[in-house]
């Protein structure tokens, strides 16, 4: 019989799913204890999803989509050439308390999760769930940092802005921004929409936007100019009067074949090596406040979960950033 060695690497699919294998805290108080940098977060909610439920499940696949086994301070990011676990100490939070068909209850469940994260010293990294919970996340972190004085960073295929949907509902996946805007949360003119395309929505609601000083980068754009270039105005952009900026990834922003895995296919989108690149010049560029990736539905993804992987690597690339850039001052 083989000599197994309990202090050796144990396999990604041995134990508890956390996200990549980090530590778990089972609450505020020991999140605080552990003196997390970083608290990743799942809110599986999918209740304001108006065509394709299923993202309730999302967070719990982006933790498992990954083939590393532990000790994870051994991972290594190879085009930044950093271990990021050497350099910081990232627990997963567990997952604010979503019931299916309570909006307005699980938007709160939400809300205090990031806030407890960020009582305790801990940026969050919250993984969804549908786009709504971008509302809840944002309105958290401006509570920390102030109304008005957080900027946004919003990767999609689409703009989120209408005023309802199916019924007039008014918080669901494509009201999130208006809703936000609407609350006095933050200054339209400080969210700034990446990667928009296709057929949605109308003029009119680009009207709305126009009359909110929204601003944004269609695909075309970037094609056109360049990814670089239309990152260092979207930059500029949501840091023009804010101090602060919240990074938000839906994850239909990427062309379906690389996310096939989402309920908004929209083709001609990003490529996966575009979006971990907008995200590691994001994140190397400035110190963002908080972070989500949302719209991964597990059962339209494809055999290999492609889907949840690209997102889980976003969430490490962000990671691996910012560790980067701790390692660097602690150098100096």
């Amino acid at each position: 019989m083989p000599d197994l060695n309990p202090e050796g690497p144990a396999p990604f699919f041995v134990g508890l799913q956390t996200f990549n294998k980090f530590p778990y805290a089972i609450d505020a108080k020991e999140l605080k204890e552990m003196e997390a940098d970083i608290a990743i977060i799942g809110a599986p909610f999918d209740s304001g999803a108006v065509i394709v439920p299923g993202a309730r499940f999302g967070p719990n696949a982006i933790r498992a989509a990954n083939y590393f086994g532990s000790p994870i301070h051994s991972m290594y990011h190879l085009g930044m050439d950093i271990q990021p676990m050497k350099h910081l100490k990232v627990a997963d939070f567990g997952d604010a308390n979503c019931p299916p068909n309570m909006v307005e209850a699980s938007m709160e469940a939400i809300q205090n999760k990031v806030k407890e994260a960020l009582d305790a010293g801990a940026l969050p990294i919250v993984l969804g769930g549908d786009h709504t919970i971008v509302l809840p996340d944002i309105t958290a972190v401006a509570e920390k940092y102030g109304y008005k004085n957080v900027g946004a960073l919003h990767f999609d295929a689409h703009a989120d802005t209408f005023p309802s949907s199916y019924g007039g509902s008014l918080i669901n996946h494509g009201t999130p921004v208006r809703r936000l805007i609407e609350n006095g949360v933050i200054d339209g003119k400080n969210y700034i929409e990446v990667g928009l395309r296709g057929y949605l929505p109308p003029p009119s609601i680009f009207g709305w936007m126009k009359e909110q000083g929204m601003r944004w980068h269609l695909m075309a754009e970037i094609e056109e100019r360049g990814l670089d270039a239309v990152l260092e105005d979207a930059i500029n952009q949501a840091l023009d009067g804010p101090e602060h900026v919240f990074l938000s990834i839906d994850i239909d922003v990427l062309d379906p074949s690389y996310a096939p895995g989402t309920g908004g296919l929209e083709p001609g989108g990003f490529t996966t090596m575009e979006l971990l690149r907008a995200v590691r010049h994001i994140v190397s560029r400035i110190d963002i406040v908080g972070m989500d990736v949302s719209e991964v539905l597990p059962a339209w993804d494809t055999p290999g979960n492609i889907t949840a992987v690209a997102a889980n690597r976003v969430v490490m690339e962000a990671i691996s950033a910012i560790a980067k850039k701790k390692a660097g001052a602690d150098n100096e």
